[in-house]
This record gives C-alpha cells, structure tokens and sequence, in this order.
C-alpha cells in the first residue's frame, strides 16, 4: 500500500494550495480517508477526514477555509486550503483506515502516506 501526497510548498498568507494524495494497493473509496499535519515541535493533529459515504469532519481551525474531497475513478483525496495562515505552516500527510474511529486517532491509523511541507509566508 501506497499514500503518495503531493501538492506542498510556499503559499502567501490568504492564498491557496491543492494537496493531493494518491492511493496505490487499496481501493480508497472503501476506507476512510484523513489530512493530518505536524508543525516544528508540535504533535501531529488530524485536519480532515472523509468516509466513504462522503461524511466530513474538519478541525475547527481550518472550517470554512479547507475542504477534503476525493475522485474515487483517480483514487486520489484531495485537500483545498483556501485562505491560509502562517499557523497552517506544516508537514501535511495523508491516512487511511477502515472507519472514523480509527482515522482520527494518529495511533490507529492503518497506513500513512509520507509528509508534504507547506510552507505560509509573505
């Protein structure tokens, strides 16, 4: 099983950034699917995450400002960061497992893809 994410990088604060995360070895439409991220010195904390029947949770912070999405025919999840802060600065990485309970606990999550760094900074 694979997570390739993609999509980080240097973004203005108030612009946006498209993550992708791109899943080999497993159907992603069957699993649950979840943005985490880990700033400098800080644990890791779930962003997002999405069931397959389309039901989202986002942390608070980031509510009206990312949306998780996912192509199933691409077996990709996606997330749109509008409106970015320099507090978003962080390693985003993408998670899958077979239900909520488990995505949105960093210890359960069954596969991890690895970090993709986004950077907010004027």
């Amino acid at each position: 099983v694979q997570l390739q994410a993609s999509g980080g990088g240097l973004v203005q604060p108030g612009g946006s950034l498209r993550l992708s995360c791109a899943a080999s070895g497993i159907i992603l439409s069957t699993n649950v699917m979840g943005w985490y991220r880990q700033a400098p010195g800080k644990q890791r904390e779930l962003v997002a995450a999405i069931t397959s029947a389309g039901t989202t949770v986002y942390k608070e912070s980031v509510k009206g400002r990312f949306t998780i999405s996912r192509d199933n025919a691409k077996n990709t999840v996606y997330l749109q960061m509008n409106s970015v802060k320099p507090e978003d600065t962080a390693v985003y990485y993408c998670a899958s497992s077979s239900s909520l309970a488990s995505v949105v606990v960093p210890e359960k999550v069954r596969y991890w893809g690895q970090g993709t760094l986004v950077t907010v900074s004027s």
